[in-house]
């Protein structure tokens, strides 16, 4: 996976999976609305199953696993065969085991000192987590100017009415964001209006 291809999902919605079913129609209306990729978190026992049933029903769906925070998540994230990794954060030991992972990974910073242990471990793209509360675009403006090779996958605080002001950004390559996937939606099976809202979003990014 290249820069290329983060830039071309723009939105990486952000799914907590709670039932593999219910995921797995989430992710077919996402498709449907134009979205490519998908990040499921490893924040519920059902994740892992929840990222191999969507996978199996929506191939063309890039699924990513969220939410890793240890070498042992990202070994069976690994295992499971999924193509990209995020984190919130970098432990010293998840930072290792990531640079010699055969998969993409992506990790959480929020501070300039962050920023530069990242790269100076081979990474060019970070997850700035979390966005809005760290100063959302003011922050990442800040952040290009030292750091011009550099680029962010903002997530966190992000809406429908500011998420396009954070893909406006040179230094931006995708935003992550659960505004159409909210629990909300989920639990009343409002697939419709999740399709609307990815469609809505793919449209304006």
């Amino acid at each position: 996976m290249t820069v290329d291809d983060l830039s071309a999902f723009r939105v990486l919605p952000v799914v907590t999976a709670r039932e593999v079913d219910a995921t797995v129609r989430l992710a077919r209306a996402l498709h449907a609305g134009g979205m490519r990729a998908i990040e499921i978190t490893l924040r519920t026992p059902e994740a892992l199953a929840a990222i191999a049933a969507v996978r199996e029903s929506v191939p063309d769906l890039l699924v990513a696993a969220g939410t890793v925070t240890s070498a042992a998540e990202l070994e069976q994230v690994v295992a499971a065969g999924v193509p990209l990794a995020l984190s919130p954060g970098c432990t010293d030991e998840l930072l290792a085991a990531a640079v010699a992972a055969p998969i993409e990974f992506i990790p959480g910073v929020a501070t300039a000192s962050e920023v530069m242990r990242v790269r100076d471990a081979g990474l060019r793209v970070s997850k700035l987590f979390p966005a809005v509360p760290l100063g959302g675009v003011a922050i990442l403006k800040g952040l290009a100017g030292p750091f011009p090779d550099m680029l962010f996958c903002p997530t966190g605080g992000l809406t429908r009415d500011n998420f396009r002001d954070f893909l406006d950004l040179p230094n931006v390559v995708c935003c992550g964001g659960s505004w159409m996937v909210s629990d909300k939606l989920v639990d009343n099976a409002r697939w419709q209006d999740i399709e609307r809202l990815a469609a809505e979003a793919m449209a304006v990014s």
